[in-house]
């Protein structure tokens, strides 16, 4: 995610600020390479998954501040045997003074685009390139000294998900989608919703426009309050030529049996049909309020991730 990259650039440049950064973590560990928090004298932002791995990290972060700017070392920790975590993994982060004037590089750091790191002295180096090969980091061996170079993805790119209605649960899905790695494109045809911060108006003569546009890799949500645009969509959807990565519909056992039937009738193949996810929501979880059908739509979304 990329979240990172926002707090770096409303950062206060008045006052002294530390970055922790997740290199490499192997077994249990709380989070991944990538994470990110941010450390002043007192307070910070984001996590790299707490318990005393976050507290031994946000002291080394403190500590560093007493140094000058662009300051940095690499902290190994054995969570099990140094700080009795009982995840028993092994982290190795980057924590750095961060120098506010060499912050150029944000300018260009888009997600898709690699984010290089060189080691230096009494710096580090960051550069961001359209076109760049990963480094794999270890949590074991080695670690990065003067002249060594990384390179990562600037922010994981999220998934663009297609939202077809306004109502309760679409309003509550748009509400709980918020920090994830989702990019919500949001639309409904009734002009009384049209005042939803986020709401795109589509006459419902153009609405499968916007589901034949959206990209391979989208997911599709289809609520709205007609049943008869709900099929018009779904068969948009499943007609495509290239299917999205992920079409949902909501609605009663009844309905969505008697959708598959006009689908297969309409022309859609065995294998569209297949990819149909009805009813929508990560299996299991019951209940009708909208929230609790946001949630486990936004978890269903979310195990998309590296698909």
């Amino acid at each position: 995610m990329t979240q990172w990259i926002g707090w770096l650039r409303r950062l206060d440049r008045t006052v002294p600020t530390a970055m922790v950064s997740v290199l490499a973590s192997e077994g249990s560990a709380p989070r991944g390479a990538g994470t990110r928090m941010l450390v002043t004298a007192q307070g910070q932002e984001g996590t790299i998954g707490g318990g005393q791995l976050e507290y031994r990290a946000v002291e080394q972060a403190r500590a560093i501040l007493d140094h000058a700017p662009g300051s940095w070392r690499v902290q190994d920790y054995p969570l099990g045997p140094l700080l009795g975590q009982c995840c028993g993994g092994r982290v190795r982060v980057l924590v750095e003074h961060l120098d506010t004037g060499a912050l150029d590089w944000l300018h260009d750091a888009e997600p898709g685009r690699m984010l290089a790191t060189r080691f230096a002295q009494d710096a580090l180096d960051r550069r961001v390139f359209e076109r760049e090969t990963a480094t794999r980091q270890s949590a074991r061996g080695d670690r990065p000294e003067v002249g060594a170079r990384i390179v990562e993805p600037v922010g994981e790119r999220p998934r663009p998900v297609y939202l077809f209605g306004a109502g309760h649960v679409g309003q509550a899905i748009a509400r709980h989608m918020t920090g994830l790695p989702l990019q919500l494109a949001w639309f409904d045809t009734r002009p009384e919703q049209a005042h939803i911060d986020g709401v795109t108006l589509v006459a419902e003569e153009d609405i499968a426009h916007c589901v034949a546009e959206a990209p391979a890799d989208a997911a599709m949500l289809i609520l709205t309050h007609d049943h008869p645009l709900d099929y018009h969509l779904t068969l948009a959807a499943l007609g495509r030529a290239e299917l999205a990565a992920f079409v949902g519909l909501i609605g009663s056992s009844t309905k969505i049996s008697r959708f598959r039937s006009r689908l297969a009738a309409d022309g859609i193949s065995p294998e569209a049909l297949d990819r149909l996810t009805a009813p929508i929501g990560v299996p299991g979880v019951s209940g009708k309020e909208p929230d609790v059908i946001a949630i486990a739509v936004c978890a269903q979304l979310l195990q998309l991730r590296g698909k």
